[in-house]
């Protein structure tokens, strides 16, 4: 297998999935990486200001760490490692307690002890380093350790680009999944091997959180990599069907369903 620099990985992820957002990879820091900006100066939510990093053509990359408390949705801290999650979490996800956030309530849990054990499912959250960095493929030379890759674009792409992980694995019901949780813990937290029992050979689509339904396109989605798959998709590209068939991967011409 060819070995692809990080740069020329993303780049043949867009070739395959024909993205018009830019590909991001994660890794973690222990300093201030060059031209890199706190995501909480784009926005209080980690996922927002992620996506946004991704879509804005000549956005800088982001980080996250500790003594982001007061400015980043505390979900999101919980889910990069940089913070405790708080017990009383498990209300807010489903029917809300009146001691925590006014009984402010989410609904997305059946009961308080559905979302704590779901919670018990992911395992403990390790951070990447005492920095989370998001930075676009396009400007990283050399590789700081990335740990994953994430793309968004628009349902037929990431079908594509699903197929191309296929490819390769054998494994039919497994290879891409689409697990529950925050937005950022779909676009992050997987596929970068933080969550102690997160699949490892498994590429992760999402997001499932419809918080985030108001800001995050209607026919979008995102796909989270882990880097050994990224690397072996975008190896595999030129033998598969989207280099092979492309005009079946990515028809011109549409017939009626």
């Amino acid at each position: 297998m060819t070995a692809l620099s990080i740069k020329e990985i993303g780049e043949k992820l867009v070739q395959a999935g024909k993205l018009e957002a830019r590909p991001l990879a994660i890794y973690g820091a222990d300093g201030r990486p060059k031209g890199a900006i706190p995501m909480t100066e784009l926005n209080r939510c980690a996922a927002r200001a992620i996506f946004h990093t991704s879509i804005t053509k000549g956005a800088p990359a982001v980080f996250i760490g500790e003594g982001f408390e007061e400015k980043c949705c505390p979900g999101g801290l919980s889910y990069f490692g940089l913070a405790k999650r708080n017990p009383m979490m498990k209300f807010f996800l489903s029917f809300g307690d009146k001691g925590f956030r006014g009984g402010a309530a989410e609904f997305l849990r059946i009961t308080p002890e559905q979302a704590e054990r779901s919670f018990e499912a992911t395992g403990k959250i390790d951070p990447l380093g005492k920095l989370l960095v998001i930075c676009p493929s396009e400007l990283i030379e050399g590789d700081p350790g990335v740990r994953s890759f994430l793309l968004f674009g628009e349902s037929e792409n990431i079908r594509n680009l699903s197929a191309l992980v296929h490819f390769r694995s054998e494994a039919v019901f497994s290879s891409v999944v689409a697990p529950s949780g925050a937005s950022c813990a779909s676009f992050v937290t997987y596929a970068a091997g933080m969550a102690e029992r997160s699949p490892r050979e498994a590429v992760f689509l999402g997001p499932l959180d419809p918080t985030g339904n108001s800001w995050f396109p209607r026919g979008y989605l995102s796909m989270a990599i882990p880097l050994h798959i990224a690397r072996s998709m975008a190896s595999d590209l030129e033998q598969s069907f989207i280099a092979k068939r492309e005009s079946v991967a990515y028809p011109k011409k549409r017939v009626e369903p």
